[in-house]
């Protein structure tokens, strides 16, 4: 890693100091995506993506959640890690069950 990490403030006032929150979402992120054409976009989002790449790194959802600064790592997952996509074996076992039964002919039962 060549450098030294980031310092500093990335939104900081005029002046240097700490902003309020509502001033940089108003003053500063606001017209940033309505520019960038990406209105949907929220900080949170950034806090998801961060905690799904880390999922998909391998870190458990305690090392997530201390990262992200939750108590709960119950809540990491069901905040802010996304879903892993499910596998073949769901949709083969539906597969499976289905073309077992068998079809009746215009929908009525053999009663």
């Amino acid at each position: 890693m060549c450098g030294s990490p980031l310092g500093g403030r990335i939104f900081p006032s005029s002046t240097g100091t700490i902003r309020e929150a509502t001033n940089v979402r108003n003053r500063a992120w606001k017209p940033f995506i309505a520019r960038a054409g990406y209105e949907w976009v929220t900080f949170r989002t950034f806090r998801r993506t961060v905690a799904t790449l880390l999922d998909e790194a391998g870190l458990t959802a305690r090392q997530i959640a201390d990262i992200l600064g939750h108590s709960r790592p119950s809540m990491t997952q069901d905040v802010y890690m996304g879903r892993r996509s499910p596998g073949r074996a769901g949709a083969d076992a539906l597969t499976a069950v289905i073309s077992e039964v068998p079809r009746n002919s215009g929908g009525k039962s053999g009663a």
